[in-house]
């Protein structure tokens, strides 16, 4: 029998990604805090809102120029960098990947499945929080919608590749979820997640700026905002995806 015969087909792949979905949503923490946690800031933020319309934001009140692009880059972060990862090293802790290797079922397949489950959960959880925005507090939505779209499924796939990076290097899933906290809390503390960049040092808000949760909530605001993205925060989430992704692949160890 040839070597084509023995690959899975189409039905598999939809089989494993639809079997990946079942395990995530079965795993309350993983849907719980990506999910919610955002959201609660965002409302909190709302709550607290007097609408006023800055210059800086281009006449927009903060929460539509600043807290909602935040909460997009936010729930990213966390699927891409913690939720994903903890789930691939799980899957070689338990010996899952290395039977998956002496099988047509190549081990490739997990990681695909979860990438397409964790981008379904992303957009998920900007669907609700972009709802809620919307419902609660009138948020406007971007006037680059296009653009926004585009930041967001590059930024996505920055944060997917520091993710894949995170499960290469991680021995076991407590470590994995260890480093890839560490990672998030460092990209959301320099990227402005805890307030403006203004008030880091200056080097440490200009790599912030850089770094794939400033890029991407600069990005987003300037959809919102409807001015032209900045093009070094384009390349820089382009050049985080190609480095993390390659090294990622080189280090990654299925057994």
């Amino acid at each position: 029998m040839s070597d084509r015969a023995l690959r899975p087909g189409a039905r598999a792949w939809a089989l494993l990604t639809l079997t990946e979905a079942k395990l995530v949503a079965r795993d309350t923490a993983g849907l719980v805090i990506p999910l919610g946690l955002p959201m609660l800031i965002m409302v909190m933020n709302g709550l607290g809102s007097d609408g006023t319309r800055l210059p800086d934001f281009a006449g927009l009140p903060v929460l539509d120029a600043y807290v909602v692009p935040m909460t997009i880059a936010m729930v990213v972060a966390l699927i891409g960098v913690v939720n994903m990862p903890s789930f691939l090293a799980a899957y070689r802790t338990t010996g899952v990947l290395r039977r998956l290797a002496v099988t047509p079922a190549h081990p490739a397949m997990v990681l695909f499945a979860q990438v397409m489950v964790s981008l379904g959960q992303s957009i998920l959880g900007v669907g609700l929080a972009l709802g809620v925005a919307r419902l609660a507090f009138d948020v406007s939505l971007p006037r680059e919608p296009l653009v926004a779209v585009a930041v967001f499924l590059l930024m996505a796939a920055a944060m997917y590749a520091l993710g894949m990076l995170v499960a290469a290097i991680a021995p076991t899933t407590n470590a994995s979820v260890a480093i890839g906290l560490v990672v998030f809390f460092a990209i959301f503390a320099l990227g402005g997640g805890f307030g403006g960049r203004g008030n880091l040092p200056d080097f440490l808000a200009t790599a912030g700026a850089y770094l794939p949760f400033g890029a991407g909530l600069d990005l987003l605001s300037a959809s919102w905002m409807g001015v032209a993205p900045s093009a070094g925060q384009l390349a820089a989430l382009a050049v985080t995806t190609v480095l993390a992704g390659t090294t990622a692949a080189n280090l990654f160890r299925w057994t």
